[in-house]
This record gives C-alpha cells, sequence and structure tokens, in this order.
C-alpha cells in the first residue's frame, strides 16, 4: 500500500509499505474533472498545486494532521494507473484498505455547511450517494465521519444513521459492522441500485469487496461481461459454503431431531460462512508459524541467507 506524508517542508511524498502499514487516514470523494484531479505523477513532480483536487489534499492532510495520523490515503494520486497491474492490485485491494483505515473523512464537494444547517435535504441530494464506489466506502470502515465543501464537520456515520439508512436503503446493522454475510446477496445488490460509475465494468469491480471475491479486471468488457464474472465468482464461493451448510444442517437433524427442529439452513449458513473463514485465517497462521519453525531448524535454508536463493 501507497500511503502520504507531509515532509516537513510542507511538501507530499509516497511512501510505499509492503507489511506493517503504519496507521493511516483515507478520504471517501467523488471524482471531479480529470484534469482537475491530482495523478501519481503531481506528488512525485510536486506539480499540481493549481487543480481543484489539490484542496481535497490539502483538507485530507490537515484532518489526518488534527487526529494525529501521519499517514493518509486518496485515490486519484496514490495509485499509478498507467500500471495495469497496479490498478488491478489496487481495485481487489481497496474494500479491505478502507476497512483497515483509522478514519475515513467523506469529503462532499456539493454541500456547504451553510446549506446543510439551512435545507434538510442538502444531505440527501449530494452526489456522493449516487455512486458506485462509495458504496463500499461507506460500509467497510469502522470510523466515517462527513464534512462540508468548506471542512465543517457534518457528522459521524454513527450519529447520522438514520439519515444514512434512508437515503441509501442500506439497514443500520449493516452500517454500524454487522458481517456482511448476514445479508442476502439481494440485499447488497439492492443497496448498489441507482448508482452509477463512470466506465461501466467498474458498476460490477466496485461491488467486489461487498461480496469478498477477487478478480483480475477487463477494461473494455463492458458492464454485462464484467458483472457476469462478478456472479460467477460469488456462485462459487456460494456453492462451497453452502455444500458444508447443507451437510452440516442434515447433520445436526438426523443427530438432534428436537434439539434442532427450528433450526433455519440459511441462518445455519450465515454461521458457516463465518467458521470457514476463521479457520481459513487459522491455517494461514499455523502455516506461517510451522514455515518459520522449519526455517529456524534448517540448516540449508539459514546458510542460503535467503528464501530467495531457493529458487
Amino acid at each position: 500500500m501507497r500511503l502520504l506524508h507531509m515532509q516537513e517542508d510542507g511538501t507530499f511524498s509516497l511512501v510505499d509499505f509492503l507489511t506493517d502499514t503504519p496507521p493511516y487516514a483515507i478520504l471517501s470523494h467523488t471524482w471531479g474533472a480529470d484534469d482537475q484531479e491530482l495523478t501519481y505523477r503531481n506528488i512525485i513532480d510536486g506539480t499540481g498545486h493549481q487543480k481543484a483536487g489539490y484542496a481535497k489534499l490539502q483538507f485530507l492532510q490537515q484532518q489526518a494532521n488534527t487526529d494525529n495520523l501521519h499517514y493518509f490515503w486518496i485515490d486519484t494520486c496514490c495509485i499509478e494507473k498507467t500500471s495495469s497491474a497496479e490498478l488491478s492490485e489496487a481495485i481487489n485491494s481497496m474494500f479491505r484498505w478502507y476497512r483497515r483505515a483509522i478514519k475515513c473523512y467523506v469529503y462532499l464537494a456539493d454541500v456547504t455547511h451553510a446549506s446543510y444547517t439551512r435545507d434538510s435535504r442538502a444531505l440527501q441530494n449530494s452526489r456522493w450517494f449516487t455512486r458506485g464506489w462509495t458504496l463500499q466506502e461507506l460500509i467497510a470502515p469502522t470510523a466515517v465521519e462527513f464534512f462540508s465543501s468548506d471542512g465543517i464537520h457534518l457528522g459521524s456515520k454513527d450519529s447520522l444513521v438514520r439519515d444514512i439508512a434512508a437515503i441509501t436503503g442500506i439497514p443500520g446493522p449493516a452500517l454500524q459492522g454487522r458481517p456482511l454475510s448476514w445479508f442476502t446477496v439481494d440485499d447488497r445488490m439492492a443497496w448498489a441500485g441507482g448508482r452509477q460509475t463512470k466506465r461501466p465494468e467498474d458498476a460490477a469491480y466496485a461491488l467486489m469487496g461487498l461480496f469478498d471475491v477477487h478478480m483480475p479486471l477487463i477494461y473494455g468488457e463492458g458492464r454485462i461481461k464484467a458483472m457476469q464474472r462478478l456472479h460467477k465468482e460469488m456462485e462459487m464461493d456460494t456453492l462451497k459454503t453452502w455444500a458444508v451448510s447443507n451437510w452440516l444442517y442434515h447433520f445436526l437433524r438426523r443427530q438432534s431431531p428436537g434439539r434442532y427442529s427450528d433450526l433455519s439452513i440459511t441462518a445455519l449458513d450465515r454461521k458457516v460462512r463465518l467458521w470457514v473463514k476463521l479457520y481459513a485465517v487459522m491455517f494461514a497462521i499455523a502455516g506461517m508459524v510451522a514455515f518459520s519453525l522449519f526455517y529456524v531448524r534448517s540448516p540449508i535454508l539459514r546458510s542460503s541467507g535467503s528464501y530467495g536463493t531457493m529458487y
């Protein structure tokens, strides 16, 4: 992950973290004209100060500094978009990056503090609630703070949960951290209804995190094919967990008919999905520990000096 950091001379630098990512803030916003958004090259060259997007970067840095966060991320300039490999990795990681952020700041470019206090519909009329990518940016982070275009704090996801639920159709528990596996595919698809993306394929790519699937990006394939590939990945994931759920459901009913007479296979499937993910993490950790022990005890590996000499 590549994060922004303000240096002592007041300029911005980009720092790459492969592991041990420091605490960071992340920005959620709507894109303006492409030529007015900062790019990766702008940060590298120290240019772009005249662009409208520079004000968003300044806001992000100042707010992160207020929250004692020295690193921050914004999609416009933290990704080298001319690299298709980097773009694909970033989009497949986006949900996780937003989830791990200490703070997510929502910058509402079309809502001023004056309009918010004067018009109760100012929030619901914001373009931010109509964009495809902002759906995961709303759901993934724990701490989401809303700001007007003039940098005034309007409220948090928690304090505005009723308003946000009414605007988006997303139930409160989903906004407040209940695991997404508790909500059906149809539920989550409904949350994305009516949202728009600039590129047609992004209508599918923006939903990968909500369904915990990963797939390569193929810009040019069109919205329909991208959606078909998304559904195929979702079906594969569903088939795996449903097979476990179905077997466990019938096993429990046979073993203790009275005790499990009211058991719902749908509810059981939700629990199995959580169990499968938990055990996957446990096996991954066990694998790393086992490899570490093997590496320490193996004179061949120790003498090689690095993993790379094995290949």
